[in-house]
């Protein structure tokens, strides 16, 4: 059980991380777009679209493992 606890809180800080070295947006919430900027797509290449689906997958682990924590206790 202290295992997956650890295994955990690893998990939360890799997603911490994924999200902090993701790329931001340009101006304020969002490209500005509530002062009536426009909107800015773009394609993820590399690395950005690996932390992005890496998010993804950390975060769907986290949700497993704490319905299977919440379950075990």
């Amino acid at each position: 059980m202290n295992i997956l606890f650890i295994a955990l809180i690893l998990i939360v800080i890799l997603i911490v991380g994924s999200i902090l070295l993701q790329p931001g947006e340009n101006g304020f919430l969002g490209g500005g777009s509530i002062m009536g900027g426009g909107e800015n797509y773009h394609t993820r290449r590399g690395l950005e679209k690996f932390l992005f689906y890496a998010t993804f997958v950390l975060i769907a682990l986290f949700v497993i493992m704490s319905i299977f924590l919440v379950r075990a206790a």
